[in-house]
Parts: structure tokens; sequence; C-alpha cells
């Protein structure tokens, strides 16, 4: 057995997610071990407890591995774990990255810059006009659109992303030999054509609500911010947005009617302090990004004024500018790795932020723009 399989059959033991899985390799070294540990000493482990740890050695021993791995080979599905090199780097850095993600079709390095739609599953015309309209623009600027495969809102963002012969993935909150809904079998198959259909759930996971707040918090990990284009003030679509909250992300909303049910959502967001989104230049705008072709993905970002930061920053801002990348970086951290004291780094930050060259986001993180 390697290592693939034991976070298959971890992924599938009842109250073992990501954070307690993390805290058994953190614990024994290796999953290995793992597997040949006792409840007790699992259970001693803080994070799990022993009223968990004395389920999991049997519960190990229950799950059926062969049966999901037959299921895996007869869908055509890559199973990717977060020990991975392939491993989306977006999702890499929230706080509880699924263990495992089922993938039909491919992930790519380009998927990094990827923006989320998301909104109500009993839309409006209006509403759905413009989630296609939106994700049809940012796909032709080279953006993945990520969404959930739901109806309404979510599958029209999927349908833009497809009639601009782009990118999109779908996060499921079921399995992957369970596509729902249903009746987007043929649109799943479609995405996974031309990106990916994903999930953390085992291959026959049924629709289970509960399913779908975990769900959430991958579509909007996987994404540099998530545009809510219509929900009701109940809706979904705001826990995935508070997910990017937690996450760092940016929020944006398209404003709606003021007597519209599926519009009271999205419009309170916008009074909370989300992005006005009323055309896709407001997202590149308050992501300070210009976009550059496929080919030029490497560096992803360059300023929106084109200038060159070596002919605007002082030595030290040009290290610490070197330092920061797309991905949050702690200010401590960027302390550390410069060698520059505290005080001189948070206005070296200051000034980066001045000059759009950083952006802060909370927890005193920072971003390369």
């Amino acid at each position: 057995m390697n290592d693939i399989e034991r976070l298959i059959i971890l992924n599938m033991v009842k109250d073992i997610g990501s954070v307690r899985t993390q805290a058994l390799l953190k614990h024994f070294g290796s999953f290995e071990k793992v597997f040949k540990a006792g409840a007790e000493e699992i259970g001693r482990i803080k994070e799990i407890g022993s009223a968990i740890g004395s389920r999991v050695p049997q519960a190990i021993k229950d799950i059926d591995l062969k049966k999901e791995m037959d299921l895996i080979k007869k869908h055509g599905i890559k199973v990717i774990t977060f020990l991975d090199k392939d491993y989306p780097e977006n999702l890499k850095n929230i706080y509880d990255p699924p263990v495992v993600l089922y993938v039909k079709g491919g992930i790519l390095p380009d998927d990094k810059l990827a923006i989320a739609i998301v909104g109500s599953r009993l839309a409006s015309f209006y509403g759905l006009q413009t989630a296609e309209k939106l994700s049809f623009e940012l796909a032709s600027h080279g953006i993945t659109v990520v969404s959930g495969l739901a109806r309404g809102i979510d599958s029209s963002a999927h349908k833009g992303a497809l009639k601009a012969k782009k990118r999109t993935i779908a996060v499921l909150g079921s399995g992957l030999a369970n596509i729902y809904p249903e009746e987007h079998k043929d649109l799943a198959q479609k995405i996974s054509e031309s990106g990916a259909v994903i999930s953390e759930f085992p291959m026959t996971m049924i629709p289970d609500k509960g399913n779908f707040p975990r769900r959430n918090r991958i579509i909007s990990g996987l994404s540099l911010g998530v545009v809510c284009v219509e929900a009701a003030e109940k809706s979904g679509a705001l826990i995935t947005c508070d997910c990017a909250l937690e996450q760092g992300r940016e929020v944006f909303a398209v404003p709606g009617k003021v007597d519209s049910m599926t519009s009271k959502g999205t419009n309170r967001l916008i009074k909370q302090g989300a992005k006005l989104a009323q055309g896709v230049e407001d997202i590149l705008e308050e992501l300070s990004i210009e976009l550059l072709s496929r080919s030029a993905i490497g560096t992803m970002f360059r300023s929106r004024n084109g200038v060159d930061p070596r002919s605007v920053l002082d030595k030290d801002e040009s290290l610490v500018y070197t330092l920061l990348s797309s991905d949050p970086k702690y200010i401590d951290d960027v302390c550390k790795e410069s060698g520059i004291g505290l005080n001189r780094i948070a206005g070296i930050l200051l000034n980066l932020e001045i000059k759009k060259f950083a952006k802060q986001l909370p927890g005193k993180n920072f971003v390369k723009i």
C-alpha cells in the first residue's frame, strides 16, 4: 500500500479531516506508521482525542479500498493528495486544505489565476445572463472560472467559460461517481474535457446537505477572489464569500434590484464592504493586476501602470518586493527572510502598497502585485 492509498482511506474515515490527518502525520512521521498505530496512541493526539481515536484503527480496516480504486479507474479519475507537487497552489495555503482531490480532467499551473463565480440556484434571467457574461469575459482574459456546478448561477458561470473555449473548474459536494445535480452530467463531462471537475469526497458520496459548506471552502480556496452574482439572505453562496474572507481572498458582489429576493444577499454584501462588480473591469482593477497572455503566465502579474519596479524602488524595497509573490506571506516571515528589522519592514511594505507593488491581506499578510 502506498501513501496515496493510505490517504484515500483516511479521507473516507468519519471525523478524520484535513487538520486531523496533518496531526497524525506530524505525530507519527509517516502514514505507514499511522496505519500500524493502536487506538490508544492515536487517541492521545490532542487534535483527535480518545473518542475519535478509539474508532480509527477499526475504521481503517473496514474501508473497502479495492471498490474505491475500481471506481476511480472506471471513471478515469486522477487522485491528487496534499503532499503532491501538482496539488493546486492556491489551495495549499488555506487553513484546512483537502487531504485528497478526486480530479476528472486536469488541473494546470495556469489555474492559479482563477476567479470564482457563485450565486443563487433560483436565479433570475438577469442573474443568469450576468453570470455567463462575466464568466465569458474573465475566461477570455485568461482567467480560470471556478464554480460549483449547481443549478442557476453556477451552471451559467461554467457555460460562459466554455463558450469562450477556455478553462473552468467545477467543485462538487458529492462523489464523482454521483454527479449532482443529475441533469448536469453532460455539462460536467464538457467541463472535464477542457478543465476539471473535482471533489474531496469519496466516489459514491451522496450530495448530503452538510457537504456543501465544505465544498464552498474549496471553491474560494482555489480562487484569487469570489464574485457573488445573486444570493438570497441565507444563500449558500454567502458561505463561500465568508470562506473567501477567512482565506484572505477578495469578495465582489453584483448589485441587484432592491425589491428582488435573490439580490438581498448581494446588496447586503456591498453594504458590508464587498467590492461592487458591475463588469469585469471592476474585478481586474480591484485586484490591481493586468493579465498577461497564457504564454507569459509564469510571472502572472505586472504593475497596472507598466512601471519597472527597479526604476522606482530603493534597494531595501526591491529586496522585499522580490521576496513577495502571489501567495500571502506573513510580515514576520518577510522580516526573517530579508534580515531587515520589523519596524523598517512595516514601513517598506507600506511604501510598496502606496506605489501599487504590494497589497496587504487580513492578518498582516502581503502579496505582490
